[in-house]
């Protein structure tokens, strides 16, 4: 199994101090929206690492994305975290830029191979870089180097989902696990993961757990998980999320049904 993201081979991997508003990148990245004024009048090829990322965000939030893709691939020359993360976000979705699934790779790979010290902000970009290999990985690149390979994709959602409490790659992870990908089923394992993600909130585990236990012969509780993620649910999971609860309320009884519904009124 490959393991990314360390500095230090003999450090515990095992570090689960971020919680999902230390996971939210948008809040990480706003926090460098404020350009000092030295960055706006000096050009930024000049400057550091810290000033260029600041000025590609600046620029990038102002709509002059060929500015800020210079200033982020400087930046990222010079080791930033943060700028190598945005670059590859930028190739991948083609903003700004020709999109480039094997480009984003190679950036995402590098990322995590340089890893971030514990306790710093390189953390979340070092797990979000992990599950967009993962993600690659569990389908492949057309036309480039890169082939489907679940099982790696596996070790990979498993590393974010254990050493960063990533919650979305504790939902994928539960995914694999239940349908056999990448590796033999286990439910039990898949049920664990998708409590985890559910316990932060993540309204897909909710549902993905309360079909387990629905299908499992504990209808009440099954079903009042489905409804409470049902009700919390936004675009785009609330379609396959509506489609799994009414399924299940449909075979329910009426009686089920009503305790469930209370149920999930309480949470």
């Amino acid at each position: 199994m490959t393991i990314y993201g360390s500095k230090n081979n003999n450090r515990s991997k095992a570090l689960n101090t971020l919680t999902v508003a230390a996971c939210s990148l948008s809040l990480v990245l706003s926090a460098f929206a404020t350009v000092p004024s030295f960055a706006q009048t000096a050009e930024p090829e000049k400057k550091g690492p810290w000033v260029l990322f600041r000025f590609g965000f600046s620029a990038y939030k102002n709509g002059r994305k060929d500015e800020a893709l210079r200033a982020y691939r400087d930046a990222a020359e010079q080791g930033h975290a943060g700028a190598r993360w945005k670059l590859a976000t930028m190739y991948a979705s083609g903003d700004g830029v020709q999109e480039d699934d094997y480009e984003a790779f190679r950036i995402y790979e590098g990322l995590v191979n340089e890893g971030a010290e514990p306790g710093t902000r390189d953390e979340t970009f070092v797990a979000h870089a992990l599950m967009s290999l993962a993600n690659y990985l569990r389908r492949g690149i057309p036309n480039s180097p890169i082939s489907a390979d679940p099982s790696r994709a596996r070790q990979l959602y498993l590393q974010a989902a254990s050493q960063f409490g990533d919650p979305d790659a504790q939902f994928e992870l539960g995914r694999m696990y239940l349908n056999g990908e990448g590796g033999p089923v286990d439910q039990v394992t898949a049920a664990r993961w998708f409590n985890l993600a559910a316990r932060k909130g993540h309204v897909g585990s909710e549902a993905m757990l309360g079909k387990i236990l629905f299908d499992s012969g504990r209808t009440v509780r099954g079903l009042s998980m489905l409804t409470r993620a049902l009700n919390k649910a936004q675009e785009p999971e609330i379609h396959w999320i509506r489609a799994l609860q009414e399924e299940a309320f449909a075979v329910s009884t009426e009686a089920d049904r009503r305790t469930a519904i209370a149920l999930a009124s309480q949470n």
